[in-house]
């Protein structure tokens, strides 16, 4: 999986865990697709001091993951399901995930 991808999935489960700032240089990282500089600039920071930030904030999104495993568990559960229940109930699932 890509890295950019598995990032963003662990930041839909975990976000929560992090400062408002660290959400707001991710998001503008990962979502919006600003540079480094960019970032600095709008918050008036050095670009160091968000490349730290994100640093920070994609190792301890894979520390979580490796504690809580919760992405790991859903896929295992969505494989689980794909064997027992019917595809339109499965796509419900899904979107419920």
């Amino acid at each position: 999986m890509d890295k950019r991808v598995r990032l963003n999935m662990l930041y839909d489960y975990y976000k929560d865990f992090f400062t408002s700032k660290q959400q707001s240089y991710f998001e503008d990282y990962y979502y919006n697709n600003y540079s480094l500089g960019e970032i600095a600039e709008v918050n008036n920071v050095s670009r160091n001091a968000v490349h730290n930030q994100l640093k920070i904030v994609e190792e301890r999104l894979e520390e979580m993951e490796s504690i809580l495993e919760l992405i790991s568990k859903k896929e295992k559960v969505l494989a689980l399901l794909e064997k027992e229940v019917s595809s339109d109930t499965l796509e419900q699932i899904k979107e419920i995930l």
